[in-house]
């Protein structure tokens, strides 16, 4: 069902027309939203529902923030891909587009979805340095060039749950699962050559259920906003656990 004012905008009043579908869990009558296009370029997605939310139909609930694809919080489900709002364009060869909140999760309202058990596993793997001995002279802990590029397509993570929420194997575990996000950071401290935890960091993996529920479907990596290749992190990580 869509969300839309009670009066769907005439359409004839409006010129260069698009329709936009924004999915509602709330029972509401179908109809559209009327965006005007007359724009220079193709806007982002992001830009629409702002507008929508400003000037059309002010109950329509999504997170935003930065705009820039840095905070990932309006990770949705746009035309069948998880992506980010802010990074993804409107096509000039359609007229209908179609959002809904991340697939397989519960929903706050509207395209608000509860992300309390992504962040509480987030939580479980304890996503900082860990250390026993001290820094030699009392300042930050070096790294070596080469050691520092392992961190590469890890750091990066915005943990917006784009990947995690396009994964069947998340869908179905994922109160035990910890999926391609989650295993993507556990990576990022695995491969840290400044930790000194890594032998509790995997004994807390070593399990049926957080890592080896992954099937190396690839759907997070066809997902990933930033570029990243969650599958690989896992693939690693799985290595590492046989020796």
């Amino acid at each position: 069902q869509a969300i839309a004012p009670s009066t769907p905008l005439p359409s004839e009043k409006i010129p260069h027309l698009s329709h936009l579908f924004a999915h509602s869990i709330f029972p509401r009558s179908l109809s559209l939203h009327a965006i005007n296009r007359q724009y220079g370029r193709s806007p982002l997605f992001l830009d629409p529902l702002v507008r929508i939310k400003n000037e059309i139909d002010p109950t329509l609930t999504f997170r935003r923030s930065c705009r820039e694809g840095i905070c990932g919080s309006c990770a949705m489900n746009i035309n069948g891909q998880n992506t980010l709002a802010c990074l993804c364009r409107i096509p000039t060869e359609t007229s209908e587009m179609k959002i809904y909140p991340l697939p397989h999760t519960y929903v706050v309202k509207d395209l608000v979805p509860d992300l309390t058990q992504f962040y509480k596993q987030y939580k479980s793997i304890k996503p900082y340095l860990q250390r026993d001995t001290p820094s030699p002279d009392g300042k930050e802990y070096r790294q070596t060039k080469a050691d520092r590029r392992k961190l590469d397509g890890l750091y990066e993570c915005i943990l917006c749950a784009c990947c995690s929420t396009s994964c069947p194997s998340y869908w179905w575990n994922s109160e035990e699962y910890l999926g391609p996000a989650i295993l993507l950071q556990s990576y990022r401290w695995l491969a840290d050559s400044r930790d000194e935890r890594k032998g509790e960091r995997k004994m807390a993996l070593d399990n049926s259920m957080s890592l080896y529920r992954c099937h190396t479907i690839l759907n997070c990596t066809r997902a990933c906003p930033k570029g990243l290749n969650p599958g690989l992190a896992i693939a690693e990580i799985k290595k590492q656990m046989s020796f």
